[in-house]
Order: structure tokens, then C-alpha cells, then sequence
């Protein structure tokens, strides 16, 4: 497997933010969000090249139960399921964190953390935008993702404007557990974090959904391998 990196930190998103984890960060992405934070980790052909036992023997270095599987977009690699087999035979807590465009069945995973991308991740490069909204959100592969797993349903927000998207996106897939949404604010520093926080808090309230924090970029300011 191409591997961007492997590294201890804090789950900084969703319902299990501030839980110390392990995150494998595998390599390729179709999509070319523009607020995207991990655009090293775009490329197939990125980091280095990991056997899965050397996975498994890193992953171990650490006194960490909980394993996050991120990207890039990992449900992109044909590898994955022997992968998280082999996590879960150390009794790992596996997370994978997924933008919902590829589907695989039977993964062994305690927690899918799905992130539609909206239209505000559209590249403003028209090359770029073309191969971005041609696979951004697939309602097909969101459907059989909620479905089939444990999940959460995160949405990245720029601003009020995406909230009539977010609900129709909610609509489209049908069968979503309101319960399991979050909303989080749009950010690539800290300073962009503290000033969209208050605005995502208040269209929680307004909603019901829950509050979603970055503590990676609350924390560390987006710093790789936090």
C-alpha cells in the first residue's frame, strides 16, 4: 500500500474528537477540494511504499486502541479490507474517514466518517473543477454507506449559504439519522477556525445538528503528521 504517513495524535473531528488515536494516512484522492488540507496526500504514486505487516508493526509502536484510516480517500484501495481485518484482529477501534464515493462492502470498521463534499470544495481551476464535480457526491454510494455501517455524517460549512445544499443533500440520500449529522466550519488555520466557529455554532442551533471541532487546526494550526 502507498502510504502518506503514520502518526499519534488526537482525533480532531466528529463525535470522537480529543480521543488520542493512531492515524494511517493512505495516498490517492480523486477529488481536488480547494480547501483541502492534505493535497500531498492527492498523488497514488505519494509516500512510500508500506507492506501491510509494516503497518501493523508501526501501528503497534504505540499504547493507542483507536486507528483512524484517512487520505486521501482510502475506500479508493483495493487493499483496504485485508487492512482493516488485520487491525481489527489486534482488537484495534477502527475509524475510516471517507468523502462517500466508493463503496465496499463487509469492512469490519466500528465507525464510517462520511464528509460529502459540497459544492463549495469546487476547484476554481476549470481543469480541476471538471474532474472534482464529476465525482464529488455520489447519493448511490452514500445510501449504501449509511446503510451498511456504523456512521457519522459530516459537512464542511463556508457559510450560511450552504446550509439549503446540506439539507437537500440530507433529503437526496433519505434515510439519514439527524442524530449522526455535524456541521463544521470551513478552516485551514487557526485564525480561520475561531472566526467561522461561531457562525457553524449558531446554524447547530438552528438545525439540531451537532457542533463538529478541528482540533487539528485549533491545536497545531493544520501542522502535517498532528
Amino acid at each position: 500500500m502507498r502510504v502518506s504517513e503514520i502518526f499519534y495524535s488526537l482525533q480532531g473531528e466528529g463525535f470522537l474528537a480529543g480521543l488520542p488515536s493512531i492515524f494511517i494516512r493512505l495516498a490517492g484522492c480523486p477529488l481536488r477540494c480547494k480547501w483541502c488540507d492534505t493535497k500531498y496526500a492527492w498523488d497514488r504514486t505519494a509516500g512510500a511504499h508500506y507492506t501491510i505487516d509494516k503497518i501493523l508493526q508501526t501501528v503497534q509502536q504505540w499504547p493507542c486502541d483507536f486507528v483512524v484510516i484517512t487520505g486521501g480517500e482510502p475506500m479508493i484501495n483495493s487493499d483496504l479490507p485485508q487492512l482493516v481485518k488485520k487491525l481489527k484482529d489486534l482488537e484495534k477501534h477502527i475509524t475510516i474517514e471517507t468523502a462517500g464515493i466508493a463503496y465496499i462492502p463487509d469492512l469490519p470498521c466500528d465507525l464510517m466518517s462520511i464528509s460529502p463534499k459540497l459544492s463549495n470544495s469546487t476547484p476554481e481551476d476549470p481543469a480541476l473543477a471538471e474532474i472534482h464535480e464529476d465525482s464529488r457526491l455520489d447519493l448511490a454510494v452514500l445510501r449504501e454507506l449509511i446503510d451498511n455501517y456504523n456512521y457519522q455524517l459530516k459537512f464542511v460549512v463556508d457559510s450560511p449559504k450552504d446550509m439549503p445544499e446540506i439539507r437537500q443533500t440530507i433529503e437526496q440520500i433519505e434515510n439519514v439519522d439527524s442524530k449522526k449529522v455535524m456541521l463544521m466550519p470551513q478552516a485551514v488555520t487557526r485564525d480561520e477556525l475561531l472566526a467561522k466557529s461561531p457562525m457553524v455554532a449558531d446554524l447547530c442551533k438552528q438545525t439540531g445538528f451537532a457542533f463538529s471541532q478541528r482540533l487539528q487546526i485549533l491545536l497545531w494550526n493544520g501542522r502535517r503528521g498532528k
